[in-house]
C-alpha cells in the first residue's frame, strides 16, 4: 500500500441532516416545491452522480428542471456546510492526522464541483489531503476518477475507502482494494476489507 483514496459522504462525515434541510428550504423558497427533502431519502442515494440523484428525488420534474433544480440545492447545501460543519464520524482528525504521516491521501467522490473544497474548507482537513477528484471536475465517473488520480499522481498500489455498493464497484473496475466502511450509508458484499469506525484504519494501513 502506498496511498488512500477516500469517500466524502458516509466515510468521512455524515452531512445529509444540514444537506436535507438546506434542500427542503431551497426548494420550497425558489421553486415552491410542497416537498421534504429527508436525510434517509439522502442516504439512500448519495454516491450516485448527480444526474441520477436529480431523477429520483424529483421524478416529476422535467429532466432540464431536475438539473436546475439540483444546482439550485447544491449551492444551498455548500452555503449551509460552510456555516456549519457537518457531524464528522469518530476520531476522524486524528486518523488522517496519524494516516498522513506515512501515506498521501486523496479524495475521490460522485460529488459536484465545489463540494470536496467546502469539505475541505468547512473541516480545516485541506493539510490532511495531496488531491481530489469529482464528476463536477472531470465529467468522468468514480471508477475513471480513481484511474485518473491514481496516474496522475503516480500511485503504484493505493487503496479505497468508501461506504456503497458503487464504491465497491468502482474500484473493482479500477482495480483498486476496497476497504468498505460498514458505519456508513450503504451496504456491499465481499469487500477486501471492513472497518466498524475510522480508527480501524491504523490498524488495518500502519
Amino acid at each position: 500500500m502506498d496511498s488512500i483514496i477516500f469517500d466524502v459522504d458516509g466515510t468521512l462525515w455524515n452531512s445529509t441532516e444540514i444537506i436535507a434541510k438546506a434542500w427542503t428550504d431551497c426548494v420550497r423558497k425558489e421553486y415552491q416545491l410542497d416537498m421534504t427533502i429527508t436525510p434517509e431519502m439522502l442516504m439512500s442515494v448519495f454516491g450516485q452522480l448527480l444526474p441520477d440523484i436529480a431523477k429520483k428525488i424529483f421524478p416529476r420534474l422535467s429532466e432540464d428542471m431536475q438539473l436546475e433544480v439540483i444546482e439550485a440545492c447544491c449551492d444551498a447545501e455548500h452555503r449551509a456546510l460552510l456555516k456549519t460543519c457537518a457531524p464528522l464520524y469518530k476520531n476522524l482528525e486524528y486518523v488522517l492526522k496519524e494516516l498522513s504521516k506515512s501515506y498521501p491521501l486523496y479524495i475521490v467522490s460522485n460529488c459536484q464541483a465545489g463540494y470536496i473544497e467546502v469539505f475541505l474548507e468547512s473541516t480545516g482537513f485541506g493539510h490532511y489531503f495531496s488531491g481530489h477528484l469529482c464528476p463536477g471536475d472531470t465529467g468522468m465517473a468514480k471508477a475513471d476518477n480513481i484511474r485518473k488520480i491514481v496516474a496522475d499522481n503516480g500511485l503504484s498500489d493505493p487503496v479505497y475507502v468508501g461506504d456503497t455498493d458503487g464504491d465497491h464497484n468502482a474500484c473493482k473496475k479500477s482495480g483498486v482494494p476496497f476497504i468498505f466502511a460498514a458505519y456508513g450509508f450503504g451496504q456491499t458484499e465481499h469487500p477486501d476489507y471492513v472497518i466498524q469506525e475510522p480508527e480501524d484504519l491504523l490498524k488495518l494501513c500502519l
